[in-house]
């Protein structure tokens, strides 16, 4: 019988003596000296390259934040494994199909940022029935996260709108429908008060009771008579409140009045929805064409012709675009062309009869190769301790044949 010794290395694990001396024994030259090899040398390591779910979730949000998406859409964390999630490889893709799904699998993800959102309309069940319920139950089983961007990526600054027109060349680029700034308790209204000095006085020691940072007194003003007024900023779901406590305390007193005025959001600079680009050369028509289908890697697009246009004789300086499906967004906008991926065709037709072309690329066409920058972007936000890739079965589903 031998004594059983044990050997402890820097990291906290133990290797039998007995088994490390036949390790130098065996392997290594009458040199070595069992003090320089550490664990990693002898055992399967476990690698520390991971992010927790919800620093992955907030630097996503970080980067995009889920209030510049349209109010319709459906994004953030879609499927949420049960904790503790941590991730390690994050897959990319345009649309998250059955096939994406299966390459996710294959390759080890546990995390996939589908621009759009693979569940839209609620399901009311989770069976084998339809594709996307049985994508919800295969990531649950397969513990995936399932995250969605989709219109906060198309209004944010340098997302997938500034991409796309990154490819017409230089100029200058603007949202075509501006994103405000976010309010944490929604919209900011502004309480007008007129009243005498005595009951604005008692007045601003009523309000002052109500602030944590939903009713805030702005400024208080007296004239030169005995007329104060006062200036109250106040949030959406603390109004109610704040007017309540107007009315009790100045009653039907003469001389006392409230309005209260909606106030507008700030827009955010750079942010909003579809862009205008102003070209600070202009180019023909054949001459854009070439650059948006070498942008997104196409050798064909479709284009409509607008009245009195030609293809080298017709001077291109503003562009308007919008990814995806931009009829809504586009519907209007004065500009010598549309781009989009799809337009209906009555859209297309009310475009054509007021001069301006259209050129549509397909749906995700006009999105998909956003994913390729996004991929590094990711990459230095989540400190490289998530391996970012993106999906090599992801496609438009429309071919030209």
């Amino acid at each position: 019988m031998w004594r059983r010794m044990l050997w402890r290395n820097s990291l906290g694990r133990t290797v039998c003596s007995k088994l490390f001396r036949s390790f130098c024994k065996n392997s290594l030259s009458k040199h070595c000296q069992p003090q320089h090899f550490s664990a990693k040398t002898l055992c399967t390591t476990v690698s520390t390259k991971m992010a927790d779910l919800a620093k992955v979730v907030t630097v996503l949000n970080g980067f995009a934040p889920p209030s510049l998406a349209e109010s319709w859409d459906n994004v953030g964390l879609l499927v949420e494994p049960s904790p503790p999630h941590e991730v390690s490889r994050m897959l990319l893709t345009n649309d998250l199909t059955e096939g994406v799904l299966a390459e996710a699998v294959d390759k080890k993800a546990n995390f996939i940022l589908s621009y759009h959102p693979p569940i839209f309309v609620p399901l009311k069940r989770l069976t084998q029935r339809s594709w996307k319920e049985r994508i919800a139950v295969r990531c649950l089983e397969n513990r995936i996260a399932v995250y969605s961007p989709h219109t906060a990526y198309d209004a944010v600054k340098g997302g997938v709108n500034d991409w796309l027109a990154s490819g017409l060349g230089a100029g200058q680029v603007s949202p075509l429908e501006a994103s405000v700034q976010p309010h944490p308790h929604g919209h900011v209204f502004l309480l007008e008060v007129l009243a005498d000095k005595s009951s604005a006085l008692t007045l601003q020691g009523k309000l002052t009771a109500l602030q944590q940072g939903d009713v805030t007194t702005q400024d208080i003003t007296t004239d030169s008579g005995d007329c104060t007024r006062i200036n109250v900023r106040c949030a959406q779901h603390a109004l109610v409140q704040a007017v309540d406590c107007v009315n009790q305390t100045l009653g039907d007193k003469a001389g006392t009045s409230l309005q209260v005025v909606k106030l507008e959001k700030p827009p955010l600079p750079g942010a909003g929805m579809g862009r205008l680009v102003t070209l600070d050369d202009p180019v023909t028509l054949s001459v854009l064409l070439s650059r948006v289908k070498s942008h997104l890697g196409l050798n064909h697009v479709r284009l409509a012709m607008g009245e009195g246009r030609t293809m080298e004789g017709s001077t291109v300086r503003s562009v308007a675009l919008c990814a995806g499906s931009g009829g809504s967004v586009l519907k209007g906008v004065k500009a010598d062309v549309y781009l989009t991926g799809e337009m209906s065709h009555h859209d297309v037709l009310d475009a054509v009869a007021m001069g301006t072309s259209v050129i549509l690329c397909e749906h995700s066409n006009t999105e998909r190769g956003f994913l390729r920058v996004l991929q590094g972007q990711l990459t230095a936000m989540l400190d490289g301790k998530v391996e970012v890739m993106v999906s090599d079965v992801d496609k438009d589903p429309l071919e030209v044949v």
